[in-house]
């Protein structure tokens, strides 16, 4: 055991610089794929969440079935093969085309695979919406556009924001699969060093740490945010549906605060 200590505290003082630099790597990969996964999957989910009316024509009903199918074979195709073999796909697929980096490829790896995940959590997000919410808006005038944007979006964002703060976790831990295609994070630079030194024992058990704090860390301060969302979020009580009482949510909201749907 004292042995083990040892070890431990030696490969921290010697390759300590390394592992820093990989955990850097993780997170920028986790944070830019994150952000980007999010606003495709708002964008997909979104699209997929909406239902046109019988006023649509012909032609708007069938450009929908055409998108809805091949956003659900993007969000089946991403969702149902493993993000290893993803990597190794698109990054010899556009290679040759653009010359990209092993950064650039893993960030756009994994922003494509965290939008069709995000995407659903989107979807089930507005759906859990009580429908009241769109007819009240509706009823004082709002636009289908403006409806889901000031005051759909903001709630399934908010009923969402969960299952989105678990899609980032998954992402620093997930991103260890792109050691793959050769980009340098955790998981790479540990590799590198237990070959090199053959403490292998030792150096993944400094690495699985690493990662336990990255993940409890992201996780306090996710649970913080959450907190504060439900303290100063104000939205109309899911069973009340009379357009005045939204009204005057939304009044009362926006004197508080000018972002009155805020997140």
């Amino acid at each position: 055991m004292q042995r083990f200590i040892s070890n431990i505290l030696k490969l921290l003082k010697t390759y300590g610089v390394s592992l820093l630099l990989g955990v850097r790597t993780t997170l920028l990969v986790a944070v830019i794929g994150t952000l980007a996964g999010l606003v495709l999957g708002l964008i997909v989910g979104g699209i997929r969440a909406v239902k046109l009316d019988f006023t649509a024509s012909r032609a708007s009903k069938a450009f929908k079935r055409i998108i809805d199918a091949i956003l659900n074979v993007y969000i089946g195709l991403f969702r149902g093969t493993p993000m290893m073999v993803q990597a190794l796909f698109i990054y010899y697929l556009l290679l040759d085309l653009i010359h990209w980096s092993y950064l650039q490829a893993a960030v756009v790896v994994i922003s494509i695979n965290t939008g069709a995940y995000m995407a659903e959590i989107i979807r089930s997000g507005i759906q859990s919406v009580d429908i009241g919410q769109t007819e009240a808006a509706r009823a004082l005038g709002m636009s289908n556009s403006q409806t889901m944007m000031h005051v759909i979006l903001p709630q399934a964002l908010k009923n969402a924001f969960p299952a989105v703060g678990n899609e980032f976790i998954v992402n620093i831990k997930d991103s260890s699969v792109l050691m793959i295609i050769s980009v340098t994070e955790l998981m790479f630079q540990a590799k590198s060093i237990a070959g090199s030194t053959f403490l292998f024992t030792e150096t993944y058990f400094i690495e699985a740490m690493i990662y336990l704090i990255l993940t409890t860390v992201a996780s306090i301060l996710l649970n913080i945010i959450e907190h504060r969302m439900n303290q100063n979020t104000v939205s109309l009580p899911q069973s009340d549906t009379n357009p005045f009482s939204f009204a005057l949510a939304v009044n009362s909201q926006q004197e508080g605060n000018s972002d009155y749907v805020g997140r």
